[in-house]
């Protein structure tokens, strides 16, 4: 599966004119965390997908690596009802498994929100489909290729 998933996200990356810049690291990079190690980079510059319900639509959230997402901003931000999604529902609305969600390359089209914090670095790091792929971009470029917008998600305490 991860294979495929992340074949899908090589295609839409050449479709969209982006370099291919997908790594694999054996050792994971299934969390924020894992991702920052394995690349050498600050946690906050791993771009992280989190898929939410809104209603039936999918909504991504790409996130700071740092940050916790506020379900409320993202609701207010989207318009809709936004709650949890359970692994099926993701990997059946998307075509990836949590740990591995790409911003681009989704089975359906979601809604998107892209995290403002990612705009402080001149790089980040974002799934390609695998718990073990990663992509490095630019804020810019994973808002044009995400088809998403800017949004404060984050959560304050």
């Amino acid at each position: 599966m991860s294979g495929s998933s992340v074949e899908r996200v090589r295609a839409a990356l050449a479709a969209a004119g982006h370099a291919d810049s997908i790594q694999a690291f054996p050792e994971g990079t299934r969390s924020a965390a894992d991702a920052a190690a394995a690349v050498g980079c600050e946690v906050a510059q791993i771009a992280k997908s989190i898929v939410f319900r809104g209603g039936e639509r999918v909504v991504l959230v790409i996130a700071s690596g740092a940050n916790r997402v506020d379900m409320g901003k993202v609701a207010a931000a989207t318009g809709l009802p936004v709650k949890r999604a359970d692994g099926t529902w993701v990997r059946d609305r998307s075509g990836f498994a949590i740990g591995g969600v790409a911003p681009l390359g989704h089975l359906t089209p979601p809604v998107v929100l892209v995290d403002e914090d990612l705009f402080a670095f001149e790089q980040v790091w974002a799934a390609a489909g695998s718990p073990m792929h990663v992509f490095a971009t630019t804020p810019e470029a994973l808002l044009g290729l995400s088809g998403g917008t800017r949004a404060d998600v984050k959560e304050t305490a």
